[in-house]
Protein backbone atom coordinates (compact mmCIF):
# COMPACT_ATOMS: atom_id res chain seq x y z
CA UNK A 1 0.00 0.00 0.00
CA UNK A 2 1.52 3.36 -0.80
CA UNK A 3 2.09 5.62 1.72
CA UNK A 4 -0.62 7.95 0.98
CA UNK A 5 -3.18 5.11 0.64
CA UNK A 6 -2.10 4.31 4.21
CA UNK A 7 -2.77 7.60 5.53
CA UNK A 8 -6.09 7.81 4.00
CA UNK A 9 -7.32 4.61 5.47
CA UNK A 10 -6.24 5.27 8.79
CA UNK A 11 -8.00 8.80 8.28
CA UNK A 12 -10.90 7.16 7.61
CA UNK A 13 -11.19 5.54 11.00
CA UNK A 14 -10.95 8.58 13.00
CA UNK A 15 -13.50 10.31 10.40
CA UNK A 16 -16.51 9.37 12.83
CA UNK A 17 -14.79 10.87 16.01
CA UNK A 18 -13.87 14.02 13.87
CA UNK A 19 -17.35 14.56 12.61
CA UNK A 20 -18.76 14.33 16.14
CA UNK A 21 -16.45 16.75 17.33
CA UNK A 22 -17.40 19.25 14.43
CA UNK A 23 -20.94 18.68 14.61
CA UNK A 24 -20.89 19.40 18.66
CA UNK A 25 -18.83 22.46 17.80
CA UNK A 26 -20.69 23.70 14.49
CA UNK A 27 -24.17 22.38 15.06
CA UNK A 28 -24.33 21.79 11.08
CA UNK A 29 -23.78 18.82 9.66
CA UNK A 30 -23.07 20.22 6.41
CA UNK A 31 -20.26 22.32 7.51
CA UNK A 32 -19.10 19.59 9.60
CA UNK A 33 -18.21 17.73 6.86
CA UNK A 34 -16.54 20.69 5.40
CA UNK A 35 -14.13 21.06 8.65
CA UNK A 36 -13.71 17.08 8.69
CA UNK A 37 -12.67 17.72 4.61
CA UNK A 38 -10.19 20.46 5.74
CA UNK A 39 -8.34 18.32 7.99
CA UNK A 40 -8.13 16.01 5.56
CA UNK A 41 -6.19 18.10 3.45
CA UNK A 42 -3.85 19.89 5.77
CA UNK A 43 -3.11 16.28 6.50
CA UNK A 44 -2.13 15.31 3.30
CA UNK A 45 0.01 18.19 3.47
CA UNK A 46 1.95 17.53 6.37
CA UNK A 47 4.78 15.56 7.26
CA UNK A 48 2.54 12.76 8.81
CA UNK A 49 6.16 10.73 10.02
CA UNK A 50 6.01 13.80 12.79
CA UNK A 51 2.73 13.06 13.76
CA UNK A 52 3.02 10.89 17.02
CA UNK A 53 -0.67 10.69 18.07
CA UNK A 54 -2.58 10.89 14.73
CA UNK A 55 -6.24 11.07 16.78
CA UNK A 56 -5.11 13.89 19.17
CA UNK A 57 -3.31 16.12 15.75
CA UNK A 58 -6.87 15.83 14.16
CA UNK A 59 -9.09 16.62 16.80
CA UNK A 60 -6.93 19.59 17.15
CA UNK A 61 -6.71 20.77 14.05
CA UNK A 62 -10.32 20.27 13.44
CA UNK A 63 -11.26 22.54 16.55
CA UNK A 64 -8.75 25.04 14.83
CA UNK A 65 -10.90 24.86 11.69
CA UNK A 66 -14.12 25.07 13.84
CA UNK A 67 -13.25 28.16 15.69
CA UNK A 68 -12.30 29.76 12.96
CA UNK A 69 -15.67 29.06 11.30
CA UNK A 70 -17.73 30.08 14.10
CA UNK A 71 -15.49 33.47 14.57
CA UNK A 72 -16.19 33.98 10.53
CA UNK A 73 -20.19 33.76 11.41
CA UNK A 74 -19.94 35.76 13.88
CA UNK A 75 -18.23 38.61 11.95
CA UNK A 76 -20.41 37.75 8.74
CA UNK A 77 -23.67 37.83 10.97
CA UNK A 78 -25.13 35.91 7.94
CA UNK A 79 -28.15 33.54 8.76
CA UNK A 80 -26.63 32.94 12.20
CA UNK A 81 -27.12 29.58 13.91
CA UNK A 82 -28.74 30.66 17.17
CA UNK A 83 -31.62 32.59 14.87
CA UNK A 84 -32.44 28.87 13.81
CA UNK A 85 -32.26 25.03 14.97
CA UNK A 86 -28.82 23.14 14.82
CA UNK A 87 -28.87 20.42 12.02
CA UNK A 88 -30.72 17.40 13.24
CA UNK A 89 -29.66 13.62 13.37
CA UNK A 90 -32.43 11.55 12.46
CA UNK A 91 -32.62 7.59 12.77
CA UNK A 92 -35.14 4.84 12.70
CA UNK A 93 -36.74 4.48 16.51
CA UNK A 94 -35.92 0.68 16.19
CA UNK A 95 -32.27 1.92 16.23
CA UNK A 96 -31.24 -0.38 13.46
CA UNK A 97 -29.04 2.06 11.99
CA UNK A 98 -26.77 1.25 15.26
CA UNK A 99 -24.13 -0.44 13.47
CA UNK A 100 -23.07 2.60 11.76
CA UNK A 101 -19.96 3.79 13.32
CA UNK A 102 -20.86 7.68 12.12
CA UNK A 103 -24.32 7.48 13.29
CA UNK A 104 -22.92 6.12 16.47
CA UNK A 105 -20.23 8.97 17.07
CA UNK A 106 -22.98 11.45 16.46
CA UNK A 107 -25.66 10.37 18.87
CA UNK A 108 -22.94 9.30 21.66
CA UNK A 109 -23.90 11.01 24.85
CA UNK A 110 -27.31 12.20 23.84
CA UNK A 111 -26.33 15.65 22.93
CA UNK A 112 -30.00 16.50 21.48
CA UNK A 113 -31.43 19.73 19.78
CA UNK A 114 -31.59 21.21 23.29
CA UNK A 115 -27.73 21.32 24.68
CA UNK A 116 -26.99 22.02 21.16
CA UNK A 117 -29.07 25.15 21.07
CA UNK A 118 -27.61 26.13 24.47
CA UNK A 119 -23.93 25.61 22.76
CA UNK A 120 -25.30 27.84 20.06
CA UNK A 121 -25.20 30.98 23.00
CA UNK A 122 -21.56 30.36 23.82
CA UNK A 123 -18.90 32.09 22.76
CA UNK A 124 -16.52 30.43 19.80
CA UNK A 125 -13.57 30.06 22.35
CA UNK A 126 -16.00 28.85 25.59
CA UNK A 127 -17.83 26.61 23.20
CA UNK A 128 -14.32 25.09 21.76
CA UNK A 129 -13.26 24.53 25.38
CA UNK A 130 -16.24 23.04 26.50
CA UNK A 131 -16.81 20.65 23.77
CA UNK A 132 -13.00 19.48 23.41
CA UNK A 133 -12.55 18.96 27.43
CA UNK A 134 -16.17 18.07 28.90
CA UNK A 135 -17.28 16.11 25.65
CA UNK A 136 -13.89 14.46 24.45
CA UNK A 137 -11.54 14.91 27.28
CA UNK A 138 -8.88 16.56 25.96
CA UNK A 139 -6.38 18.33 28.33
CA UNK A 140 -6.59 22.07 28.99
CA UNK A 141 -2.98 21.78 27.87
CA UNK A 142 -3.92 20.98 24.41
CA UNK A 143 -6.53 22.81 24.18
CA UNK A 144 -5.33 26.00 24.93
CA UNK A 145 -3.05 26.41 22.01
CA UNK A 146 -6.15 26.24 19.98
CA UNK A 147 -7.79 28.99 21.87
CA UNK A 148 -4.38 31.40 21.74
CA UNK A 149 -5.00 31.15 26.11
CA UNK A 150 -3.23 29.69 28.75
CA UNK A 151 -4.49 26.46 30.30
CA UNK A 152 -5.83 28.14 33.26
CA UNK A 153 -7.81 30.34 31.06
CA UNK A 154 -8.84 27.52 28.92
CA UNK A 155 -10.04 25.73 32.01
CA UNK A 156 -11.94 29.24 33.07
CA UNK A 157 -13.50 29.11 29.85
CA UNK A 158 -14.98 25.62 30.14
CA UNK A 159 -16.18 26.39 33.26
CA UNK A 160 -18.08 29.28 32.07
CA UNK A 161 -19.38 27.37 29.45
CA UNK A 162 -20.47 24.30 32.02
CA UNK A 163 -22.60 26.70 34.29
CA UNK A 164 -24.46 27.91 31.03
CA UNK A 165 -25.08 24.60 29.94
CA UNK A 166 -26.04 23.71 33.49
CA UNK A 167 -28.70 26.27 33.76
CA UNK A 168 -30.39 26.00 30.60
CA UNK A 169 -29.82 21.97 28.91
CA UNK A 170 -32.04 19.79 30.89
CA UNK A 171 -30.43 16.17 30.76
CA UNK A 172 -32.86 13.80 29.18
CA UNK A 173 -33.83 10.53 30.76
CA UNK A 174 -31.95 7.77 29.79
CA UNK A 175 -34.77 5.06 28.94
CA UNK A 176 -35.93 5.43 25.89
CA UNK A 177 -38.88 3.79 26.31
CA UNK A 178 -40.36 6.00 29.25
CA UNK A 179 -39.40 8.79 26.69
CA UNK A 180 -41.45 7.42 24.27
CA UNK A 181 -44.35 6.81 26.50
CA UNK A 182 -44.24 10.53 27.58
CA UNK A 183 -44.36 11.96 23.77
CA UNK A 184 -46.83 9.60 22.91
CA UNK A 185 -49.12 10.74 25.88
CA UNK A 186 -48.49 14.75 24.75
CA UNK A 187 -49.76 13.39 20.93
CA UNK A 188 -52.89 11.39 22.24
CA UNK A 189 -53.62 14.83 24.08
CA UNK A 190 -53.01 17.29 21.62
CA UNK A 191 -54.93 14.98 18.94
CA UNK A 192 -57.75 14.72 21.71
CA UNK A 193 -57.54 18.51 22.56
CA UNK A 194 -57.49 17.83 25.85
CA UNK A 195 -55.80 20.83 27.71
CA UNK A 196 -55.43 18.87 31.12
CA UNK A 197 -53.62 16.29 30.13
CA UNK A 198 -51.03 18.17 28.07
CA UNK A 199 -50.54 20.13 31.08
CA UNK A 200 -50.27 16.47 33.10
CA UNK A 201 -47.19 16.03 30.64
CA UNK A 202 -45.50 19.24 30.29
CA UNK A 203 -42.53 21.21 32.90
CA UNK A 204 -44.24 24.09 33.74
CA UNK A 205 -41.38 25.62 32.47
CA UNK A 206 -41.39 23.88 28.85
CA UNK A 207 -40.01 25.69 26.22
CA UNK A 208 -41.15 24.95 22.56
CA UNK A 209 -38.88 26.54 19.73
CA UNK A 210 -40.14 26.14 16.08
CA UNK A 211 -38.03 26.90 13.28
CA UNK A 212 -39.47 27.39 10.11
CA UNK A 213 -36.58 29.36 7.81
CA UNK A 214 -36.24 32.66 6.69
CA UNK A 215 -39.57 32.27 4.97
CA UNK A 216 -41.59 32.00 8.06
CA UNK A 217 -39.89 34.69 10.15
CA UNK A 218 -36.88 32.12 11.46
CA UNK A 219 -37.58 31.02 15.19
CA UNK A 220 -40.41 31.38 17.46
CA UNK A 221 -40.05 30.28 21.05
CA UNK A 222 -42.77 30.17 23.86
CA UNK A 223 -42.30 29.04 27.08
CA UNK A 224 -44.47 28.13 29.95
CA UNK A 225 -47.18 24.48 30.21
CA UNK A 226 -50.06 26.91 29.52
CA UNK A 227 -48.60 28.77 26.57
CA UNK A 228 -47.68 25.46 25.22
CA UNK A 229 -50.58 23.58 25.99
CA UNK A 230 -52.68 26.11 24.52
CA UNK A 231 -51.10 25.77 20.99
CA UNK A 232 -50.94 22.09 21.03
CA UNK A 233 -54.42 21.58 22.01
CA UNK A 234 -55.45 22.97 18.96
CA UNK A 235 -53.65 20.21 17.04
CA UNK A 236 -56.82 18.07 16.88
CA UNK A 237 -58.25 20.28 14.05
CA UNK A 238 -55.66 19.32 11.70
CA UNK A 239 -56.41 15.80 10.72
CA UNK A 240 -54.06 15.11 7.78
CA UNK A 241 -51.15 15.08 9.62
CA UNK A 242 -49.02 11.39 10.47
CA UNK A 243 -46.58 11.37 13.41
CA UNK A 244 -44.12 8.82 13.10
CA UNK A 245 -41.77 7.47 15.48
CA UNK A 246 -37.96 8.48 15.00
CA UNK A 247 -34.69 9.09 17.17
CA UNK A 248 -34.14 12.61 16.95
CA UNK A 249 -30.54 13.11 18.29
CA UNK A 250 -30.73 10.08 20.15
CA UNK A 251 -33.80 11.00 21.91
CA UNK A 252 -37.78 10.22 21.58
CA UNK A 253 -38.64 12.23 18.67
CA UNK A 254 -41.36 12.43 15.68
CA UNK A 255 -41.62 12.67 12.07
CA UNK A 256 -44.99 14.48 11.03
CA UNK A 257 -45.62 13.79 7.64
CA UNK A 258 -48.67 15.40 5.15
CA UNK A 259 -49.85 13.43 2.32
CA UNK A 260 -46.97 11.29 2.91
CA UNK A 261 -44.30 14.22 2.96
CA UNK A 262 -42.41 15.56 5.79
CA UNK A 263 -43.27 18.86 7.40
CA UNK A 264 -41.98 19.10 10.49
CA UNK A 265 -39.21 17.08 13.08
CA UNK A 266 -40.29 17.23 16.41
CA UNK A 267 -37.97 16.67 19.12
CA UNK A 268 -38.53 16.12 22.62
CA UNK A 269 -36.24 16.26 25.88
CA UNK A 270 -37.72 14.27 28.65
CA UNK A 271 -36.94 15.49 32.04
CA UNK A 272 -37.82 13.43 35.16
CA UNK A 273 -40.63 12.49 33.47
CA UNK A 274 -42.27 15.57 32.09
CA UNK A 275 -41.58 17.34 28.91
CA UNK A 276 -38.93 20.07 29.22
CA UNK A 277 -38.35 21.40 25.87
CA UNK A 278 -40.13 20.92 22.35
CA UNK A 279 -37.93 21.10 19.18
CA UNK A 280 -39.60 21.27 16.06
CA UNK A 281 -37.37 21.91 12.54
CA UNK A 282 -40.61 22.95 9.86
CA UNK A 283 -38.01 24.48 7.22
CA UNK A 284 -39.37 22.84 4.32
CA UNK A 285 -35.86 23.47 2.45
CA UNK A 286 -34.05 22.38 5.19
CA UNK A 287 -36.34 18.91 5.76
CA UNK A 288 -35.42 17.85 1.78
CA UNK A 289 -31.96 18.21 3.01
CA UNK A 290 -32.32 15.44 5.50
CA UNK A 291 -32.77 11.32 4.78
CA UNK A 292 -36.09 10.74 6.10
CA UNK A 293 -37.52 8.31 3.79
CA UNK A 294 -36.10 5.09 5.94
CA UNK A 295 -37.90 6.34 8.96
CA UNK A 296 -41.25 7.76 7.67
CA UNK A 297 -40.92 4.27 5.42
Amino acid sequence: MKPHDFLAVEFESHRPHLKAVAYRMLGSLTEAEDAVQEAWLRLARSNADDIDNLEGWLTTVVGRVCLDMLRSRKVRREDPLEDRLPDPVVSRDDASDAGDPEQQALLADSVGLALLVVLESLTPAERLAFVLHDMFGLPFEEIAPIVDRTPATAKKLASRARQRVRGAAPSPDPDLADQRRVVDAFMAAARGGDFDALLAVLDPDVVLRVDGGTLAGGMKIVRGAAAVAGGASTFHRTTAVVGHPALINGVAGLIITSDGQPISVMSFTIADGKIATIDILSDLDRLSGLDLADVIG
